[in-house]
């Protein structure tokens, strides 16, 4: 199903390839927290339509690095270098755990909001639509499923292009329809030279190219 959604996504003309091909490098990095060292002298590379998997129990420190990485977190030790990204924060997205919704906002207020905060060439009623949300595109948030807060939340990613996915627990409250719908996306995203880092409690059914397992 990932494959058919890449599909019809290319004849609607979604896949245009990023000017500028996105590369990740950490280097030494070092993530602690209250006092305790999550994270010690990781290294690796990233590079433009890569898929980086990164597993581990609770409190493994799954977050922690996808912070850092984003620049919320300062490392210990170590740095983060994105290429060619001049400035790195309008180049990546960060998707947390939690949807960072408003209760009482519709899903089009959502995507409006997000498309004039974000900028970008994104179409925020094509977005709701890849996401199976046109149908309650004027339905108040708190009237939504949880899955379907979560299809919401993932929009934010196509209301706006930009080439470095972070996501933590993408797949959370999302059915089988709602996963292939994620799968559909990421595959869209690699193919148009985009890179995404995911921290899961249990694969998403993509192949990464890279996966890291922290707390082994």
């Amino acid at each position: 199903m990932a494959q058919a959604f890449l599909q019809q996504r290319r004849i609607m003309g979604a896949d245009r390839a990023f000017q500028r091909q996105p590369a990740l490098r950490v280097e030494a990095l070092t993530v602690s927290r209250g006092g305790r060292v999550l994270i010690e002298a990781m290294s690796f590379a990233a590079h433009a339509g890569g898929y980086v998997e990164i597993r581990g129990p609770n409190g493994a420190g799954k977050t922690s690095l996808l912070r850092a990485i984003a620049g919320f977190l300062r490392p210990s030790a170590g740095r983060v270098r994105f290429e060619p990204c001049e400035e790195p924060e309008l180049a990546l997205h960060y998707l947390g755990h939690l949807n960072g919704l408003k209760l009482a906002a519709s899903v089009r207020a959502h995507a409006r909001f997000w498309a004039g905060l974000l900028g970008g060439s994104g179409n925020p009623n094509a977005a709701i639509e890849t996401v199976g949300l046109q149908r309650a595109i004027d339905v108040p948030v708190r009237a939504l499923s949880q899955g379907q807060q979560r299809r919401l939340a993932l929009s934010r990613l196509l209301v706006a292009r930009r080439p470095i996915w972070l996501l933590d627990e993408p797949a959370a409250a999302l059915d089988n329809a709602g996963r292939e719908m994620l799968l559909g996306m990421l595959a869209e995203h690699r193919a148009a030279g985009g890179l995404a880092l995911a921290a899961v409690h249990e694969p998403l059914g993509a192949a990464p190219d890279l996966s890291l397992t922290l707390g082994a």
